[in-house]
């Protein structure tokens, strides 16, 4: 790769060209993390119970994943054509929703709201997702070939810190755009959504103009680009394709039935008062294991330790909650309070350092050329991973323990204990499969053969 000194200015800067509208299009598109922020006013405003909405954000991971694996062949070959139709689309998903958390302020109880509100935000909003997400990493690797971890990872990183740096931003507008109410509810929660969609159109749409691969890198087309995405995967043990896949979607699994109960297990512990903070913590524990994680995996032989270390860690922070009652007993005890939190965010970390390593881990094992196409298909666990993790912790908490009054909020101690040895399985399910089935790349066991070779 040419250095940026001898490329041609800021047309051929690997920042301004890579990095930046990577950052743009994942920042703008990582807010779909803050619907926990809004759902419960969206619900009230309209008239539909909270759980009823719910499914919008699950309808939106869906199809984020879903989108990504059937539209990764788009982006592989035109990555301006598929961050457009994520700007377009997330932008006019946004815009759509606010029109029907009005429409239905204005018919209560109204099924059309309900319907449009999953289509704008699970649909639509989740195709841009998919595609947004999709679109800077394979430009990413290329212009930083020698750190490719740190570079995806600083773009993701943009994805989980976009919650951290849209929360308070979106807290102000949901009371500072209002001027009447429907339910209790003030008119800013729809006023919101349509200031943010043209908010970020412009931030994607520049991203979108700026992105642009090395002018060195040819890519491949027709009988060039060699075999096909499928047959790619099966050229190599297809049980480590398969190990990737699923200690993909069980690293997701477990990160969002932890994630989605965060606030109310905060609040558990006795830190009611502090739950907008340690949100912000836990976003920038999520952004920081996206970066860190990956920054890390780029000076190991193997990037598959890195989910090895993530689950070890998990496993062993979930086992010491779940031996203490950390969560049942936590309100007043210092050390527990500390561990319950450690956990909140060693997952949040763990949860986003799965994300940002993913694509780099396949690339060793199948190499750049269906690199996109791959990673999409894989992203289908994300996307199925978001209508089980979420649902699987409510049904938990709704169906172990009882709601007790704990100083004046109604909390199920015992339920979120109970999500802990369900996520600890899946996460010791989850290091077996990096341990025993994900095989080492090529170029792990290449650089295995040159350590042993030099002693």
């Amino acid at each position: 790769m040419s250095d940026n000194s001898k490329s041609g200015g800021w047309r051929e800067n690997k920042w301004i060209r890579g990095a930046i509208p990577a950052l743009l299009l994942h920042m703008s598109i990582g807010t779909v993390y803050c619907w926990s922020i809004f759902s419960q006013e969206i619900a009230d405003y309209i008239g539909w119970s909270k759980g009823a909405t719910e499914w919008a954000f699950s309808f939106a991971i869906f199809f984020l994943g879903m989108s990504a694996a059937f539209l990764g062949s788009i982006v592989e070959k035109d990555i301006h054509k598929s961050s457009l139709i994520a700007t377009i689309c997330f932008a006019t998903g946004m815009a759509g929703t606010g029109f029907f958390i009005w429409y239905g302020g204005e018919h209560q109880h109204s099924v059309l709201a309900l319907v449009g509100i999953y289509v704008c935000y699970g649909f639509i909003m989740g195709v841009g997702l998919g595609t947004g997400y999709l679109s800077p990493v394979k430009t990413l690797m290329l212009w930083f070939q020698d750190r490719k971890g740190l570079a995806t990872g600083l773009a993701v990183a943009g994805f989980g810190a976009a919650k951290a740096i849209a929360s308070p931003i979106m807290t102000a507008m949901l009371t500072g755009l209002s001027v009447s109410t429907v339910n209790g509810v003030g008119d800013g929660v729809w006023k919101m959504f349509l200031y943010l969609a043209a908010a970020y159109f412009v931030m994607m749409f520049v991203g979108h103009l700026l992105l642009k691969k090395p002018a060195d890198w040819h890519e491949p087309t027709g009988a060039e680009k060699g075999p096909k995405m499928f047959d790619v995967i099966k050229s190599k043990p297809i049980g480590t394709y398969i190990g990737i896949w699923v200690m993909f979607y069980l690293n997701i699994t477990c990160g969002l039935a932890l994630i989605s109960q965060e606030k109310m297990i905060v609040k558990c512990i006795g830190l009611a008062a502090s739950v907008g903070l340690i949100s912000t913590i836990s976003a920038i524990f999520n952004a920081g294991g996206r970066l860190g994680f990956s920054a890390m995996a780029d000076g190991m032989k193997d990037r598959n330790t890195v989910y090895k270390i993530i689950f070890a860690i998990s496993i062993a922070l979930t086992v010491l909650v779940i031996v203490t009652k950390g969560i049942v007993n936590g309100e007043g005890n210092v050390a527990l309070i500390i561990l319950v939190l450690a956990l909140i965010f060693m997952v949040n970390a763990g949860y986003g350092g799965g994300f940002s390593n993913v694509p780099n881990l396949l690339s060793d094992h199948y190499g750049m050329s269906n690199i996109s196409a791959i990673h999409g298909l894989t992203l289908s666990a994300w996307g199925i991973a978001g209508l089980t993790g979420n649902q699987m912790a409510s049904w938990i908490v709704s169906h172990f323990g009882e709601q007790v009054d704990h100083g004046g909020i109604m909390v199920n101690p015992v339920g979120y204990q109970t999500v802990l040895y369900v996520t600890c399985v899946l996460y010791v399910v989850a290091l077996l499969l990096s341990v025993f089935l994900v095989r080492p790349s090529e170029k792990a066991l290449e650089a295995k053969k040159a350590k042993q070779a030099a002693k």
